[in-house]
């Protein structure tokens, strides 16, 4: 049986129209989005690729600075030297503590600060964005520095402050060991970035419907169940792209590992293994083949984190049709 619509072209033509409007629409500001976005995108591309190509064309040749005359063609000794050094393995385990651990508890406490902050009176909403994004607005290494003169037990605080905690004397070296450098370490990335966080997902909340909220809590949903199932679904763009940014960022981490602890007893991260390896020894090949894995690294992360959220940032309108 042939249907009234099949039937009747013009039905058809009606029918297309918004939709083939909405998609002339689409292209148009997909088009301007490139025009405005393509000149800063090129200019990034220009001045990042080239410092990449020539990390990985120096991982090839066994090339010291000391002896620029010497330099050798190995092709991928460098990297079979590196992954098969222990302190390669190592290291990695230690960015990757502190990347898990400070993005999770970021996470967490960013996005109780964004509900705060959503939901505050306009009066202070203002004054209470600024004081959560104080922290951020300062210079890591001086964040890293007043951290360090905190926990440092000659002209620290901490232990005189807190010797009436458990396990905490004025004796207490918190940087004499991993046990006790890292999670000062972690507590100083944590303190500095979560309002980087906080703010991402703060633009997440303001893209969440509230019709959605005020039919769930009509149908008798819970709090927890309102962020379960309507909240946090209609945030996963935000959530991903702040767990994405975070994690790149953090797995980089060199500041306040080379300042707190110089990466001495078990605390060297990825980031400060090139350094020593490229500036302090002046093995280029061997620096710039760390540098080639450490961006390896962080592109799996990218990889990893977009397959977990499924999310398709191209389809998103960013408001209402």
């Amino acid at each position: 049986m042939t249907s009234a619509i099949t039937k009747n072209p013009r039905a058809m033509k009606s029918d297309d129209g918004p939709h083939n409007d909405y998609s002339d629409r689409a292209k148009a500001e997909r088009r301007l989005g490139w025009l405005l976005a393509g000149p800063a995108f090129i200019i990034m591309l220009a001045v990042t690729l080239y410092p990449i190509i020539q990390a990985f064309f120096d991982s090839l040749y066994a090339f010291r600075l000391t002896a620029p005359d010497e330099r050798e063609f190995i092709f991928l000794q460098n990297y079979v030297t590196i992954l098969g050094d222990p302190v390669w393995w190592r290291d990695l385990a230690v960015t990757s503590l502190i990347t898990v651990v400070t993005v999770a508890v970021e996470l967490v406490l960013g996005f109780a600060l964004a509900l705060v902050m959503h939901r505050a009176l306009k009066a202070v909403r203002g004054w209470l964005r600024t004081a959560i994004l104080v922290p951020y607005g300062i210079i890591t290494v001086v964040s890293a520095y007043a951290w360090f003169y905190a926990f440092d037990i000659s002209s620290g605080y901490v232990n005189s402050w807190f010797d009436w905690v458990p396990g905490i004397d004025q004796d207490l070296n918190w940087f004499a060991q991993a046990s006790t450098a890292l999670p000062v370490i972690m507590a100083s990335e944590i303190w500095k970035t979560t309002p980087f966080i906080s703010l991402l997902l703060l633009a997440g909340l303001a893209q969440v419907p509230d019709e959605l909220t005020e039919a769930a809590k009509v149908d008798g949903a819970t709090w927890w169940e309102q962020m379960r199932k309507v909240i946090i679904p209609n945030m996963k763009a935000a959530i991903m792209v702040a767990v994405l940014f975070r994690a790149l960022d953090a797995f980089r981490i060199f500041d306040n590992v080379f300042i707190m602890t110089n990466g001495q007893y078990g605390t060297e991260v990825l980031s400060l293994l090139a350094y020593r390896t490229s500036i302090s020894r002046l093995e280029i090949g061997l620096g710039s083949a760390v540098s080639v894995l450490l961006f390896a690294c962080v592109l799996l992360i990218s990889f990893i984190a977009i397959k977990v959220f499924k999310v398709d940032l191209s389809g998103s309108t960013g408001g209402k049709r």
